[in-house]
């Protein structure tokens, strides 16, 4: 049987680089002040720091710049609170004994955490939620990402869309340019699926739809480029990419509009360096 992370890593595509991956975690562990589990560290040096499936991002020890370091202070952040309302707090803060290590958090700001009982991989994992609601599973942070991802646990204070194959995003920095289009002759769902054929292979990321509108959001496989296509806020395609594929983004957007048939009426940079002008 293969263990944990090597089935994660047979359905979720590991980045080419673990973004805040790799440093000393001897040195780590010393200002945690507790051994870390096996698990944990092999996930940290496969992923790094990024999005699991829209629904969690890893804390990882390492980067000048992470912002969101793993680290002891839920005691420090959230023990005056718990003073005034201790029924809201039925789990110990490390580095209380026992206490709840927070190893990652949610887009909802929600922590992912150990319950630091017994040796290290023993620990099970709690989800304590910005409404202190709770939720605890009995296995490790590599078997619950295995669980998730395989759909086998289901969560109700984790947010994703489990009809749509799991995925991750390193946490690279992206420019961001914003196509205004014009009106073709043909239909949004037609001129969706010539997009995504021209830029392909792409994996989808959810949509939207109401009132006649609509936003469609997918990954270019293998590229690290993310795309909105939308008529809710106007005809325009919104692209996410790293700021050295500028130019073959430019040149592979601009080709797939040609072929939809819609006239680019501006390409506005919105964050990042990149102009397409």
């Amino acid at each position: 049987m293969t263990d944990p992370l090597a089935r994660i890593a047979e359905r979720v595509r590991p980045p080419a680089v673990a973004v805040d991956g790799h440093g000393d975690w001897a040195e780590a562990e010393h200002r945690l002040g507790t051994p870390l589990p096996e698990d944990f560290k092999q996930l940290v040096a496969t992923y790094g720091r990024g999005d699991f499936w829209g629904a969690l991002c890893l804390c990882t020890p390492f980067g000048d710049d992470n912002p969101v370091p793993l680290t002891a202070d839920l005691l420090d952040d959230y023990g005056p609170l718990r003073d005034g309302h201790p029924e809201d707090y039925p789990y110990p803060l490390f580095p209380e004994p026992g206490g709840l290590l927070a190893w990652a958090v949610t887009e909802s700001a929600a922590h992912v955490c150990w319950l630091t009982e017994g040796p290290p991989g023993s620990w099970p994992v709690v989800i304590w939620s910005r409404d202190d609601d709770y939720e605890r599973f009995d296995c490790g942070a590599g078997a619950f990402l295995d669980g998730l991802t395989s759909r086998r646990i289901t969560s109700e204070l984790l947010h994703h869309e489990p009809e749509l194959a799991p995925w991750f995003d390193p946490a690279v920095p992206l420019d961001h340019v914003y196509v205004r289009l014009g009106e073709g002759p043909r239909p949004y769902a037609e001129r969706l699926q010539i997009l995504r054929e021209a830029l392909g292979p792409t994996s989808d990321r959810g949509g939207y739809a109401y009132g006649g509108q609509r936003q469609d959001h997918f990954a270019v496989d293998g590229a690290g480029w993310l795309m909105t296509y939308e008529s809710a806020y106007g005809h325009q395609l919104r692209v996410a990419f790293p700021p050295a594929d500028s130019t073959e983004a430019r040149r592979a957007v601009l080709a797939a509009v040609e072929l939809m048939g819609c006239p680019v009426e501006s390409a506005d940079t919105i964050h990042g360096t990149s102009s397409w002008a």
